[in-house]
C-alpha cells in the first residue's frame, strides 16, 4: 500500500485487480438498489391512491352536478308549460309549487306554498300545465291544502267539448282515473271525448280541460253507462301550479299576478 502510495509501478496491477472486484461492488449495492426502488414504488402507489381518491371524489361531485341540471332542466321545461297554459288562461292567475304530498292512502290532496296572505281562499280553482287539477280546501297564512280531482270525495261538472253533452266527473282514488256518473246509456258520449270544466255550480270557471273519456261499458238492463275518463292534469308529478282568480275574486295584489288579456 506504502509503495501504491508513493509509486506508479502496482497501477497496472490495481487496474487488473478492478476487474475482480466489480462483481462484489455490484453485488453489494443491490441491497441499496432494492431498498431504494421499494421505497419509490411504496411513494408512487401512495400518490396514485391519494390521487385515485381525490378523482373519484371529483367524479362524484360532476355526477351529482350533472343530475341536478338535468333535474333544472326539467324544471325549465315545466315552468315553460306552465307560462304557455297561463296565457290560455283569460283569468288572473297566481303561479304556487307543491311543498308536500298527503300520506294517506285513500286521499289525493297537496300542499302548496302560497296561502291567505297571497290571497289564495278557500274554494279557488288549482291547474297545471295540462288541464284541471283540483280545488283550495283550506288556507293558512303561508300554505293551502289542495284537494285533486281524483279524490273519491270530490266531483266536478263537466261537459263534452264536441257537443256539450252535461255530466259529473267524480274522483275513484286513483290519480289516473275518474268517472262520469249518471249517464245514460243513449248520451253522445265516445271515447277520446275531451271534457271541459261547465262552469256550472260556480265552483270551477268553464271552459277548462278536465279529462279525457278512456272507454264507456253499456250493460244491458242498467239505465246508465260505466264512463271512464283520465284527466288531462298530470296529477302525480305536476310541481309549478296554477291558482286561478277570476274578475270577481281579485283578493290578490296586482303585481304578484300574470294577467292575460287575449
Amino acid at each position: 500500500m506504502w509503495v501504491d502510495n508513493q509509486y506508479s509501478w502496482l497501477e497496472s496491477v490495481r487496474y487488473g485487480v478492478g476487474y475482480l472486484i466489480a462483481p462484489a461492488r455490484q453485488t453489494a449495492v443491490v441491497p441499496l438498489s432494492i431498498a431504494e426502488w421499494m421505497s419509490e414504488n411504496a411513494t408512487l402507489r401512495r400518490e396514485l391512491l391519494k390521487e385515485n381518491k381525490i378523482l373519484a371524489a371529483r367524479n362524484l361531485v360532476l355526477e351529482r352536478k350533472a343530475q341536478r341540471m338535468a333535474s333544472l332542466e326539467a324544471e325549465n321545461m315545466s315552468l315553460r308549460e306552465l307560462l304557455s297554459a297561463s296565457d290560455q288562461v283569460d283569468d288572473k292567475v297566481l303561479v304556487t309549487s307543491v311543498t308536500a304530498v298527503d300520506p294517506d292512502p285513500y286521499t289525493q290532496q297537496i300542499i302548496i306554498d302560497k296561502g291567505g296572505r297571497d290571497g289564495v281562499f278557500v274554494g279557488q280553482p288549482v291547474l297545471d300545465a295540462y288541464g284541471l287539477l283540483g280545488q283550495v280546501i283550506d288556507v293558512l297564512p303561508f300554505s293551502a291544502r289542495v284537494l285533486m280531482i281524483a279524490d273519491s270525495n270530490h266531483a266536478v261538472p263537466v261537459q263534452v267539448n264536441r257537443n256539450g253533452v252535461r255530466a259529473i266527473a267524480t274522483g275513484t282514488g286513483a290519480l289516473n282515473e275518474l268517472e262520469l256518473i249518471y249517464v245514460p246509456n243513449t248520451a253522445d258520449i265516445k271515447v277520446g271525448d275531451m271534457l271541459v270544466s261547465s262552469g256550472l255550480g260556480e265552483r270551477y270557471p268553464k271552459g277548462y280541460p278536465v279529462a279525457t273519456v278512456s272507454s264507456i261499458r253499456n250493460t244491458p238492463g242498467e239505465s246508465f253507462a260505466t264512463v271512464k275518463a283520465e284527466p288531462t292534469a298530470k296529477l302525480d308529478r305536476s310541481r309549478h301550479l296554477l291558482l286561478v282568480f277570476t274578475d270577481e275574486a281579485g283578493r290578490v295584489p296586482p303585481e304578484q299576478l300574470w294577467r292575460n288579456e287575449g
